[in-house]
């Protein structure tokens, strides 16, 4: 990837700039608890977005995408925008920057990524993330902390891609550390590395192929959902909320605003319950809360289809320690905790299976944890 990159940008550009990573991210468990102020349990992927960037003296951006094959340039004033929906990533990063008293100049860059588009690995963080961290470094001498990169890059999905997300997958792209998962609290933002080295077991991403579009979606309403019972409630966000509390307030809810709370308040407390799992070494209780957080993500909070329900149930039958829909849903992957001695078996039986129901078989997709956004060094 990185010689392409190369080629490109010099084919473009003329001569070379500097290489900058990041990568995307997978959550073992905590879904949809980050936007309600609970806690999430992600950690980086060896799976990246690559760019090569240099300035070039103007005021002007110019960038090529690889992967699409499509060229960009844009100024750096809010009226500036490109049409290309991949550009606005790059452009809400400058803009994010900018709005912050930090410097963006004109510059020049070529990438590429190896992060699959759809499988719900964010991709879109890990571009916000590589090239907020290179502005950083290239423009404000690393002035930025990291925390604010993270957040430059939660501003840009809001403010110009219409995605109303949370905090975690832009931090766990910033903050990755290598053999180690993140237990981030999403209201105080107070996070402790876990070292994640489950000996005895493999942990690997199984992709339905089924793609999905967050903007404009069902997610958007999932979180009104959560916003419109946290109001009721008179907290600011269902990390306070018991399912005592929310008992209560029952009858004067719809079903559906309370299915989705239902799901967040008890997501919230087994992701403290795996964090306590991890420690003891207690992996037949980590993959118990993943088969659990399917079950809510499924039928509470009704963001998995058919072919994820699908991939569960394959999971369960060959015996696989835990298994659950992972990312935003609609779409993409499972995340799967597989002891070594089931993971063969596992492999040829869920692509067999599935081929055999929709015609295609799944991408297999092994996780191995890796460091965040980083200069890149050989």
């Amino acid at each position: 990837m990185k010689q392409k990159i190369n080629k490109a940008f010099d084919e473009h550009f003329s001569g070379a700039g500097t290489i900058y990573v990041a990568p995307g991210r997978f959550n073992l468990i905590g879904e949809h608890t980050d936007y309600n102020g609970g806690f999430v349990f992600p950690g980086a992927i060896d799976k990246l977005m690559m760019a090569e960037i240099r300035p070039n003296g103007t005021d002007k951006v110019r960038v090529y995408s690889l992967d699409l094959n499509d060229y960009a340039e844009f100024g750096l004033n809010e009226a500036d925008a490109p049409a290309q929906s991949w550009a606005r990533y790059i452009f809400g990063v400058c803009r994010e920057i900018l709005k912050r008293g930090g410097k963006v100049e004109g510059f020049d860059a070529a990438f590429a990524g190896n992060v699959p588009l759809g499988a719900g690995l964010s991709s879109s963080a890990a571009l916000e993330s590589c090239f907020a961290n290179a502005l950083n470094d290239l423009f404000n001498d690393n002035s930025i902390d990291k925390f604010e990169l993270a957040r430059i890059g939660q501003s840009t999905e809001h403010n110009y891609c219409g995605v109303n997300c949370g905090i975690m997958d832009q931090f766990a792209s910033v903050f990755g550390k290598k053999d180690h998962l993140m237990r981030l609290d999403c209201r105080s933002m107070e996070f402790e590395y876990f070292p994640f080295k489950p000996e005895g077991h493999k942990l690997v991403l199984v992709d339905s192929v089924v793609k999905h579009e967050l903007a404009d979606s069902p997610y958007n309403k999932r979180r009104a959902s959560c916003e419109r019972v946290a109001k009721r409630l008179g907290i600011e966000t269902l990390r306070d909320a018991t399912m005592e509390m929310l008992d209560a307030i029952k009858t004067d809810i719809t079903a559906e605003d309370y299915f989705r709370a239902k799901f967040v308040i008890e997501e919230k407390e087994r992701v403290l319950t795996v964090c306590d799992a991890l420690v003891a070494g207690d992996y037949d209780t980590v993959g118990r809360c993943m088969y659990e957080t399917h079950a809510g993500l499924s039928k509470d909070y009704e963001v998995s289809c058919e072919e994820l329900d699908y991939l569960n149930d394959i999971a369960k039958e060959c015996g696989v320690t835990g298994s659950r829909i992972m990312g935003g849903g609609f779409g993409g992957c499972t995340v799967n905790l597989v002891k070594d001695e089931l993971y063969d078996n596992f492999i040829a039986t869920v692509k067999e299976k599935f081929n055999a129901r929709y015609g295609h078989e799944p991408k297999i997709y092994p996780v191995i944890v890796s460091d965040g956004a980083r200069k890149y060094e050989e």
